[in-house]
């Protein structure tokens, strides 16, 4: 019995301090990256979980699987990974950023316009990395996630209805420095962080995104940040992401303007369609960028673009700049006019599984000019 109680414990993924920090699959495994699509809740569906059901895709898969249980559940993906950051306490060997446009602790009735609230960075995404290593979390979800005085994990109803998209990745330590500037070209609206002494020397950069919570996110007085970067990040596992990051100095679209003339493809692009100024497919400067009308991710309902929150560009084929398959970028920025002029960004990935999956998931797209047919 003494055996089998001490197996367990090891094998646990939220054993406080001495746990890996990281990705965490629905199985429990520490995992080097990981996709969540959270479906949207079916018009007329009765049943109140629906609009909880999820998605979930991990290095090694072979394509979406229907995740377990539901995105409110602690013992998923989202919620044993996100949950690792309630578990810590105040441990001060490790730091840890949530960022949000629409941060949970203030309130937006009813309003479901992407460009309510602050004009920082149009930014979701939660950081938490210790002296080894941790993870990047970029996601589409208002109100996510709670503060971590509240002591656990949940899910918000804001949430619930439309669909969103996850993306974690797990980084080394020194990943996190250039992930921090890539924060700060993007001007985040930080509600809740702390990168205690023992970690702000070795990640300046994210010390200093937490040390402006206070303050207007277009303010940093003592950092100009580049109008956009991009930048390749090397996951733990030795995966390459590129990491597209745009301030509001940019001022463009960027999926038309900077991804697709940099990755040299043209993209599908799925983003909020119910904001003001909405962007139209544009097949100017030699690239197509055409904006997703319909979806259907893994076999699945199929549902409109007005019903997913989520922001996300798949190449039309394989072909890119690089063999390996196409492309596939999961963010959090729409294609709008006011959001030309705010930061955003969005994580890029090669990968012939990825692209298949979100690729099947595309049926119809807007035509340049007007009209919709098969993406």
């Amino acid at each position: 019995m003494f055996l089998f109680l001490s197996l367990l414990i090891l094998c646990a993924p939220l054993g406080g301090q001495t746990s890996l920090i990281s990705c965490y699959n629905d199985k429990g495994d520490a995992v080097d990256w990981f996709y969540i699509y959270k479906l949207p809740k079916e018009h007329g569906g009765k049943s109140p979980e629906r609009g909880e059901m999820y998605l979930l895709m991990d290095k090694g898969s072979e394509g979406w699987t229907e995740g377990k249980g539901t995105v409110n559940d602690t013992t998923g993906a989202l919620g044993q990974t996100v949950g690792q950051l309630y578990s810590q306490g105040k441990n001060t060997e490790v730091a840890y950023i949530l960022y949000n446009d629409q941060p949970p602790t203030e309130d937006f009735g009813d309003r479901w316009d992407d460009n309510s609230g602050s004009r920082g960075g149009h930014t979701k995404g939660v950081v938490l990395v210790d002296k080894n290593q941790g993870f990047w979390l970029v996601h589409s979800t208002p109100r996510f996630p709670p503060p971590r005085q509240e002591g656990q994990y949940y899910y918000p109803s804001s949430g619930v209805t439309n669909g969103q998209n996850f993306i974690c990745v797990t980084y080394p330590l020194e990943r996190f420095q250039t992930i921090g500037e890539q924060l700060q070209i993007n001007q985040p609206d930080v509600y809740d962080c702390d990168v205690p002494e023992s970690l702000a020397s070795l990640v300046p950069a994210l010390a200093a995104v937490c040390e402006k919570k206070h303050l207007p996110s277009q303010v940093f007085p003592h950092f100009k940040p580049a109008a956009n970067r991009s930048v390749t990040l090397t996951s733990k596992g030795g995966t390459d992401f590129i990491s597209f990051a745009k301030g509001a100095a940019f001022d463009g679209d960027l999926y038309h303007s900077w991804v697709a003339p940099t990755l040299q493809t043209d993209l599908l692009v799925q983003f909020w369609v119910r904001s003001t100024g909405v962007l139209p497919s544009d097949c100017s400067l030699g690239w197509k960028v055409l904006d997703i009308t319909l979806i259907k991710p893994g076999e699945t309902f199929s549902f409109k673009a007005s019903q997913d929150h989520s922001k996300w560009a798949v190449s039309p084929g394989e072909a890119g700049r690089r063999s390996g398959g196409g492309w596939v970028c999961v963010g959090d920025i729409n294609r709008n006019e006011a959001e030309e002029k705010r930061g955003g960004g969005t994580v890029c990935l090669q990968d012939p599984v990825v692209w298949k999956a979100y690729r099947t998931a595309a049926l119809e797209c807007e035509a340049c000019g007007g009209g919709t047919g098969p993406c």
